[in-house]
Formats: structure tokens, sequence, C-alpha cells
């Protein structure tokens, strides 16, 4: 594409940079990994004007002086790429906050536009912000904007249009430092030479001084500048020598420099910024008192939980009920067509009762359920809710030496153990990143959802009448909540042996409650979470059909393979107090946990395929008339929660971790602890009997 002009977007997140680059670039995305990373990027084609544009939107990330992978790669992005423009999105709410990741860019590049988003909360707070002033301050163009009405973003549009055609020349007014860190870092930009910007070599010069290894080695992999050299060396020790002499050391130099950008916020703000309503953010703090508190916090977490699992339960049965129907009648058309082509009998049976039956089971089983949790979970997200559970759980975290944002995946696990591998993106540390993706699968899947309120229906609820769906649910939470608690024991235990760390600080943004908007919310939850799961699980799904219908119709002296792996593991089963054929399920299960249950029963009928039941007690009476006692139950629930990753997941894994090693302890942590729990509780139920 001709006249290619590239833009970035970069901004705090939570700031609704998402919904402006979506609003720019309309439906010419496309989404992809940055090169070398497991961080997700998008970018977007657009015209303004008789020009083509392409748009980048950069991690969300509240700095970018650190080391984490998103704060890398936006840092990285804007100092090296070829970009005409930067556009720095911030909430109009909390504008002092957010000018702080501005003047950190402001320092690499000059050609950055600040976009003040969200005007209409700011409105509803009584927020008022001179633009013009704050244009003046920061010597570049201020362009306010509400991100979800597009004839707002006309004068953005305008704005870096003019830029890119040099119509406008923004001149940053950068940051003044305190005037004895000022004078070394003339003295070292003086050593850099000419060769490139004086706005960019002053930027090289505090890296040199701050002397993070990380970002020199880019400066000088993408930029070609050797800053390593004994000349600039000796210039960077003498400076530092100096700074020492007035208590600025190599320590506390990026404090330094932060508290002068705070200091600046803070003082723009108080000369643009207008607040008719000083207690604009009253009702968020009262609604924080309660959400956050110690006394309810927690409970009232577990109950906004407990209530999205109950409606993904009993919401998925109606649309798993239409599924199951219309994949039948499809079934038997097929059935009919293979006859009419004179179709070999074992090559249809494998096809249609092996291939299609399997495949249209996950489909039916897996689509309701994560296309109604998703979005319930993608609405608290939007409404800011998210941010407190992590706040809530980070003390337990620290305590494991991990970090609150665990809690945050742990919960988008609960959609998908996929998902939430890929959700362990949002935390910074490698090492606290690797450790959450490890004990994701400790905490079930809605793949195990409907095994386990089965089971628990009918062995622990029992005759409760109206209220046995509740005393069902109240039992699964109760697995969840064990499941939470050995997370926290796995974590801890990893982070004293071969993850070895203290826990990292970083940044908890408790946001301000937003109104939830519903288009977005089912764009990301069907589309990005929803059906890109569910592509995953089919892949694996189709030949697991296959290989489940040749072990069930294929054998030696008259016994099916199937019964034969079951002999097998036969005795060890024992010791969990299980059976072979449970096992056998749980092992044949790993394309997707949602045909254990349906394997179990093809067992224990004899059947040649996949068995539709859809009557929790007719199943109830299989399961005990093959040997099924409160025992097997407690055991088949504790082994649904702690049992091997589903294969989407394992894919996941070795995709995000890059190794069979990591992928191999993933698989490894929750099956060795299900066993051991299943033997201990076998052990001590027959020791009291």
């Amino acid at each position: 594409m001709e006249n290619l002009y590239t833009i970035a977007l970069a901004g705090n997140p939570n700031v609704g940079k998402s919904t402006i680059f979506n609003s720019l670039t309309g439906m010419h995305q496309h989404t992809g990994n940055w090169p070398g990373k497991t961080v997700a990027n998008a970018t977007g084609k657009a015209k303004i004007n008789d020009k083509n544009f392409l748009f980048v939107d950069i991690p969300g990330t509240y700095s970018i002086m650190s080391n984490s992978e998103e704060e890398e790669i936006a840092r990285d992005y804007i100092c090296f790429e070829k970009i005409e423009a930067t556009v720095v999105v911030v909430d109009s709410t909390c504008l002092e906050r957010n000018l702080n990741l501005l003047f950190q860019i402001m320092e690499i590049t000059p050609n950055v536009i600040l976009c003040v988003n969200l005007l209409d909360e700011a409105k509803k707070k009584k927020i008022k912000i001179d633009f013009n002033k704050l244009s003046e301050l920061l010597g570049i163009p201020v362009i306010g904007t509400t991100a979800k009405k597009k004839k707002t973003l006309e004068n953005l549009k305008q704005t870096i249009y003019k830029i890119c055609q040099r119509e406008i020349t923004p001149k940053p007014k950068k940051i003044k430092y305190d005037e004895v860190i000022e004078k070394e870092i003339k003295n070292i930009q003086k050593e850099l030479g000419n060769k490139y910007s004086k706005d960019f070599l002053r930027w090289v010069a505090i890296k040199l001084l701050d002397g993070e290894e990380k970002i020199l080695n880019s400066i000088e992999n993408h930029k070609k500048l050797k800053i390593h050299n004994p000349k600039i060396d000796e210039a960077v020790k003498k400076s530092r020598k100096r700074l020492e002499e007035n208590n600025i050391t190599k320590e506390n130099f990026k404090d330094k420099i932060t508290s002068n950008i705070l200091h600046k916020s803070e003082e723009i703000c108080r000369q643009v910024c207008t607040f008719e309503n000083v207690n604009y953010e009253k009702r968020d703090r009262q609604i924080d008192k309660i959400l956050t508190s110690k006394k309810f916090g927690i409970p009232i977490m577990l109950i906004f939980l407990a209530i999205i699992f109950w409606l993904t339960i009993v919401g998925s049965n109606y649309p798993s009920t239409l599924l199951f129907n219309f994949f039948k009648w499809i079934q038997d058309k097929l059935v009919i067509f293979t006859k009419i082509i004179q179709l070999p009998d074992w090559l249809s049976n494998m096809l249609i009762f092996g291939v299609y039956q399997t495949l249209t089971w996950v489909i039916s089983v897996m689509l309701p359920p994560m296309a109604i949790f998703f979005p319930l979970f993608t609405f608290l997200e939007d409404l800011g809710y998210l941010p407190r559970i992590a706040f809530n759980m980070d003390k337990f975290f620290k305590k494991a030496c991990c970090t609150g944002k665990q809690m945050i995946t742990m919960c988008m696990g609960f959609g998908c153990n996929a998902c939430g591998v890929t959700g362990c993106r949002i935390i910074d540390s490698p090492r606290e990143r690797l450790i959450a993706i490890l004990t994701n699968n400790l905490v079930p899947c809605n793949g195990r959802f409907p095994f386990l309120i089965s089971i628990a229906t009918i062995f622990i609820a029992g005759n409760y009448g109206k209220f046995s769906s509740i005393l069902a649910t109240a039992s699964v939470i109760g697995v969840i909540i064990f499941g939470i608690f050995l997370t926290l024991i796995i974590s801890k235990i990893l982070s004293k042996t071969i993850l070895k760390g203290m826990p990292s600080s970083f940044v908890l943004e408790l946001p301000p409650y937003r109104k939830p908007q519903i288009g977005k919310i089912f764009i990301r939850s069907i589309f990005d979470r929803t059906l890109f799961i569910l592509a995953r699980a089919i892949k694996v799904a189709a030949p697991a059909g296959l290989v489940i219908w040749l072990l069930a119709n294929t054998g030696i002296d008259g016994k099916s393979f199937l019964t034969l792996i079951a002999n097998f593991f036969e005795p060890f089963a024992k010791l969990m107090g299980l059976d072979g054929y449970i096992l056998t399920a749980f092992v044949l299960g790993i394309p997707a946990n949602e045909i254990v249950l349906p394997i179990i029963l093809m067992c224990y009928m004899k059947a040649k395929t996949l068995i539709d039941m859809e009557d929790v007690f007719a199943i109830g009476e299989i399961l005990k008339q093959n040997g099924w006692n409160i025992l097997t139950a407690i055991n088949v629930m504790i082994f649904t929660v702690l049992h091997f990753p589903c294969a989407t997941t394992l894919l996941t894994i070795k995709k995000e971790t890059r190794s069979i090693k990591w992928t191999a302890l993933a698989f490894a942590i929750p099956t060795v602890c299900g066993v051991i729990i299943c033997m201990f509780t076998n052990g001590l139920y027959h020791t009291i009997m």
C-alpha cells in the first residue's frame, strides 16, 4: 500500500485505547504476536483524507521503565520502529496518574499526540479540563474524545494527518530533573556524539545513568549505537560518582526520575483540571469499602463466582439440548446417505459414530457454557471488578511468593484453562507468570463443571428436591475453594524450589466502575475467547473420536481394547478408590474433559459408541449398579479437579512457554496431586470403615 504512515497507540490499561483503535480501523484489523513474544498485537489500516495509515495497538502499560514483557514491547516499538506519530490515550478522570506514561514517551520521541479519552465519564463526575492550556504546557497537540462516539474521533484523525504531513510540528516540553541530574545527562550526551537526534541521545544518557542493561542492549542491537566503549563507560562512571556525592545512587536514581515526573504531572493537573465535585470518587470508594474489605471482600467474590457458575450450568442446558438434537438430526441423515452411496458399514460407523459423534458432542457441551461464562466474566472485567478480585487475593498470593494477578488468570481458567494460560500474559514477572501457567489447571474449567454437578447432584444432594441444585452447587464451590487453596500451596512450593524468588511489586489500579459496553463484551467474549478455544478443541476432538471408536470396536479374544486398557488400570485405580473404566475415561478424555462421563457410561453399558443420556438420576442408577458409592463420588470429584490438563490446554502451555519441560511439569503437578489425595481419602475411608 502506497503512502502508508504508521501510528502507534499507547496508554495505561482501562483507558479505552482498544476502543479507539477499533473505531479508527473498523474491520480492517489483524491480530498476531510480536516477533519472538507471546503478547498479542493488533494492527489495523485506515484511510484519512487521501493517505493510508497503519495503526498499531501496543500493549497497555503504566510505565516503560521496567522490564515486563508488555513494557519492553511498548518501549522498543516506540524507540526503534519507524513510526510517524505516537498517540498516548489517557483517562480524563485520572489524568494526573496517566501523564506519567506520557512524559516517559515524550523523552523518546517528539511526535506525540495526547488523546484525553472518556470525556463522558469526566462530564458525569463534573471534571473539566482546559485542553488549550494543557497543550501549551506540554508542547504537543491535545485532543478530547469519547471513544464509543466515532464523531468525536474526527479531530484526532485530522491531527494525526497534519503531523504526518508536517503541518503540525510538536515541541514536547520535557521534564527538567534535579539540577545535578540534568548536568550529568548533558555530560554523557556530549560523549554520545551527534549521530542521532538530541531528544533520543538525551534519553540514552538517562538510561546509561540508570544502568538498565536490558534497555541498553536493545539500543545497541536496534540502533547500532555503540554505548559500551571505554570512553562512554568512563564518563558514566564519573557521572555516577558525582551523583553519589549528592546522595543519588544507582539504586535510587530511577526513584528520583519518577518523583520528578509525578510532581510535574501533579503541577500540570492543578493548572488544567477543575473539579466541581471534589468527592467525585466518593461512590466508587464507598463501594470499594465493601467489595475490598477484609470482612466482606472474599465472601462477595465467592458469591459472584457461584452466581456465574450457577447461571452458566443452568443456562447452558437448553442450548446444549438444542445442539444435541440438531446434530442428531444431521447424524440420522448421514446414516441414510452412507447407505445410499453403499459405504462399507465399518467405515460409515467409524466416521459417523466415531469422529462425527465425538466432535459434535464436544461442540454441544463446550459451546453453550463458554458462550455464557465468558460474556459474564467479560462483564465483570468491563465493570472494573476483576482488579478488586486481585486486590482481595493479593495478600494470600504474596505469602506464596506470587502476585494477586494470578487470581484473575485463575478466574479466566474457570471458563477455559487454555484461556487462563494465555491470560497469564498480564503478569509482569516471568517467574510468577510461569507459576501461574503451571498451576492454572488446579481450578476446574467449564468442561468439568457438568460432570462435577452431576456427581454432586446424584451422591451428595440426593433427594433434597428444590434445594438439590443449590446443595450441588455448594459442593462444587467447596471443591473449587480446595483447588484455590492447593494452588497457593503448590505456588509456594515452586517459589521455594525450582522457581525460587520473592513476590514482585506491581501497580494494582482500582479503576473507576464503568457501565459495561455490551457490543464490546460480545465481540471479546465470543470471538476472541469462545470461538478461539472451541476451534482448538475441535482440532483434537476429531482424531480422539476415531481412537475411541477403534478401541471400543476392536479387540482380542472377544474383549475390546477399551476393556483391556481398563483391566490394566484396575489395580492402580482401586488404590485411588476408583475403577479401571473411570481411569480409562480420564485418559481417553484428554482431548476434551466433556467426554469423560460419556466414555464411562459407554464402558459400563458395553456400548460401541458414546452414550448420550440427559437424565441425571438414570445416570446415577447406572453408576450405582457398577459399584459407585459416596467414596467413589468424592474421589471422582477430586480427580476431576486434579488431573492432567486437556490437550487444548497442553498445546497452549507449550506455545506460551516454548518448552516441553514446563508443559510436562504442568501435566504432572495436578495429576500427582490428584493421585495422592485420592489414595489418601481411599485409605482414610477404609481405615474408618
